[in-house]
């Protein structure tokens, strides 16, 4: 029999030194290799649609003005032939709800989708990284200028890239201001350096933010400032589609030749070439099994098929899958079918109804809002000693594109009249008017105290523009006939 092995006891302040390191070690930098594939075209697609998107659309025009535009100023909120105002607060929070359940159906369904293919990190990291390398080279040059000391080349290389960065934050900066003034204004401010306070401050912050996190923080941004990392996997199940190693079919891993039989040689798939860490933009090994940082935009996916079909091996080696269909060797319509769960399919349910019922609130919603207020100075007065008076304020909202002239009547007790009788009263294409209202009725119309009443509110010409001949808007109150 050999020596019995040794254990050598750690000193609790040796193992606090080594936690401590652990907590508090360096970034190492990762040089992303840069990787083509299917997967990899669907990243670069979705860059240019978003990037078109948000660069775009404020600059589209919509009947003379600019057709997005979010006016905080004036409190009203432009999209496209849709006028927004405060009372609509509702309509964010639908909104809000349904990015929330596309996110819960998405992430049960695929993972981090979102993520690996439409984060505005992630946008904005790809987009950076296509400039680093287009100045600097591939990977490896990279990391050879990165080791290299000071010369006047590196110098130029590395102002290039930042230069170009900081005009594309710049730009983004803006950009996102162009979307709360109008952006032909803003560039004439701008030139004219007479930009306001706030404008100055959030130009700065969302140039400084995408500067930095795209360019300097990168996967430190995805891997502890995110939160959606973190609570990620509650949304996971064994049938979600994620980026998976199959370690049955590629393991034990090591180097060959292509002419040697792995079958011969006791060796799995993977030849351990490691491309797949390397075109990481977190740098996990997704070897090791299932990772928060693992944002799931494929990119090794499409270097493992490339390196299997050097080897003349099958590809997905590295590919989406289930932990279910890895474990019970499932074939791709099992696994499809595990996919459309209850789970799933009650989120898609919800979502649709949600998004079918906001599309018909807003197809049908009547472009006109009307609140009353009462006047609170003055209850109510006798006038002439045979009427009882009382006064109210509307607010009467146009949020459509052309001018209203609306009438004003009240129902509700018998003898009941708007005093004095008024022409129609305009109201501006997009704009807000109060208007003072006095209502008179008999006073042996009713007994002392509160009684309901109505106020009928009509279009007194119909809009062009409306799927409704003529809008009519009925706003409830109360008459108070005093004691």
């Amino acid at each position: 029999m050999g020596e019995p092995r040794r254990i050598i006891p750690i000193s609790p302040e040796h193992a606090l030194a080594d936690q401590e390191q652990a907590l508090y070690e360096v970034r190492s930098k990762i040089y992303p290799r840069a990787v083509t594939g299917r997967f990899a075209a669907a990243r670069v697609a979705l860059v240019l649609f978003t990037q078109a998107v948000f660069y775009g659309v404020p600059w589209l025009q919509w009947g003379g003005r600019q057709a997005v535009l979010f006016d905080l100023g004036a409190r009203k909120f432009y999209i496209f032939g849709i006028v927004f105002w405060p009372q609509d607060f509702i309509y964010l929070t639908v909104l809000l709800t349904i990015s929330a359940l596309s996110l819960f159906l998405f992430t049960a369904v695929a993972g981090r989708l979102f993520c690996g293919y439409a984060c505005p990190q992630t946008v904005y990291t790809e987009i950076f990284l296509w400039v680093e390398r287009k100045i600097e080279g591939e990977r490896m040059q990279r990391m050879k200028l990165d080791a290299a000391r000071l010369t006047t080349s590196k110098v130029l290389r590395k102002a290039a890239k930042h230069g170009v960065w900081g005009a594309i934050a710049l730009w983004t900066g803006i950009t996102f201001v162009g979307y709360f003034t109008p952006i032909t204004m803003l560039l004439h401010e701008i030139g004219a350096l007479s930009l306001s306070g706030w404008q100055t401050f959030w130009i700065g912050f969302y140039s400084f933010a995408t500067y930095g996190n795209a360019g300097w923080m990168r996967e430190q941004v995805c891997k502890y400032m995110c939160p959606y990392a973190r609570f990620q996997s509650v949304m996971f199940d064994p049938d979600t589609l994620i980026v998976t190693y199959d370690g049955k079919r590629g393991e034990p891993r090591g180097a060959r030749s292509r002419k040697v039989d792995p079958a011969a040689a006791g060796l799995g798939h993977c030849v351990d070439c490691e491309i797949c860490v390397q075109v990481c933009p977190t740098g996990i090994d997704i070897r090791k099994g299932l990772q928060y940082e693992c944002i799931g935009c494929a990119a090794c996916i499409d270097a493992c098929d490339q390196v299997m079909t050097r080897m003349d091996y099958p590809p997905g080696l590295i590919r989406y899958a289930t932990q279910n269909s890895l474990a019970q060797n499932y074939d791709l319509r099992q696994a499809a079918r595990r996919v459309l769960r209850p789970r799933v399919l009650a989120y898609t349910a919800i979502l649709c109804a949600l998004i079918i019922a906001t599309g018909a609130i807003l197809w049908t919603r009547v472009p006109l809002r009307v609140d009353v207020i009462r006047d609170r100075t003055t209850l109510a007065r006798e006038i002439d000693g045979e009427q009882i008076e009382n006064v109210y304020r509307l607010q009467l909202m146009n949020s459509s594109e052309v001018a209203q002239r609306v009438t004003v009547r009240a129902v509700g007790i018998n003898g009941l009249m708007v005093f004095p009788e008024s022409e129609p009263i305009s109201i501006p294409a997009s704009s807000s008017r109060i208007v003072p209202i006095r209502l008179r009725a008999p006073e042996e119309a009713a007994n002392a105290g509160s009684h309901r009443i109505e106020f009928v509110i009509q279009t007194a010409e119909t809009d062009p523009h409306s799927a409704h001949e003529a809008m009519t808007v009925h706003e409830k109150s109360v008459f108070l006939f005093p004691r």
